[in-house]
């Protein structure tokens, strides 16, 4: 007889990404053997029955934030920051159907030609016959960052979790990397990432999954499988959870 299934420890849940992931070792633009290998640990996580929803950024193509503090209008550089996302996110589109996956690609833009328009009900709707579904342009508005996208979009979609990919294994007291004295979090409260002011997701995005009670898990995405033990095991072993408990170490 086969082994039984390790059951899901959350069915739907919302994957962001930065644009940065997809660089790989590059310091521009999009590396396909990374693209590649995320996309083929989504169809994993896809496979195992969970309804997966993906928020990607653009800075690796351009940064609104960035733009405005060059003189540049501040909405036009986040409408081009927005034009980014959707760029990623059709480079994400075609890496996973290559993968065999069913994916939409949903814009808060109107890009009829590429994209289909952003209506809550139809991404639900997809979720549910189990594609994979993209949103791309942030909120559609200027002055919003596509992490606070994609709390909103979690909240919309009646998503579990949001799944926050990184560089490093979790929060950290400071940089690991500069500090040998840095330690890891094992789960943080929403309240310590605002006062502690650390560098997890903007304030905005923040407050709107405490208000809503949504548990943020913070991970290194360059481990292969962490996407996978997140949504099975216990998220505090390979990165850390904020949420409503108390903050404890790893």
């Amino acid at each position: 007889m086969s082994a039984p299934a390790t059951p899901l420890r959350y069915k739907r849940i919302l994957l962001k990404l930065s644009g940065e992931a997809l660089m790989g070792e590059g310091k521009y633009g999009i590396h396909p053997p990374t693209l590649t290998r995320i996309a083929s640990e989504l169809k994993e996580v896809a496979d195992a029955g969970v309804e997966l929803a993906v928020v990607i950024g653009g800075g690796n193509i351009f940064r609104g934030v960035a733009g405005s503090t060059e003189g540049m209008d501040r909405a036009s550089a986040d409408y081009m920051g927005m034009l980014a996302t959707c760029i990623n996110s059709m480079a994400m589109q075609d890496a996973l159907e290559k993968q065999g996956c069913h994916t939409r690609v949903l814009s808060a833009i109107k890009m009829e030609q590429i994209a289909e328009p952003y209506i809550r009900r139809r991404a639900v709707r997809h979720l549910e016959k189990g594609r994979i579904v993209i949103f791309a342009a942030g909120t559609g508005n200027p002055y919003f960052t596509t992490d606070t996208a994609a709390s909103l979009r979690a909240m919309e979609i009646n998503a579990e979790v949001i799944l926050k990919a990184t560089k490093v294994d979790g929060i950290y007291s400071a940089d690991p990397k500069k500090d040998p004295e840095a330690r890891r979090y094992r789960t943080l409260t929403y309240m310590d990432v605002l006062k502690q002011n650390l560098n997890v997701m903007d304030s905005t995005a923040i407050s709107l999954c405490m208000d809503n009670k949504l548990p943020i898990i913070v991970f290194d995405l360059t481990q292969r499988g962490n996407i996978r033990k997140a949504i099975l095991g216990d998220a505090g072993e390979i990165g850390t959870v904020v949420g409503v408990g108390e903050t404890a170490w790893a």
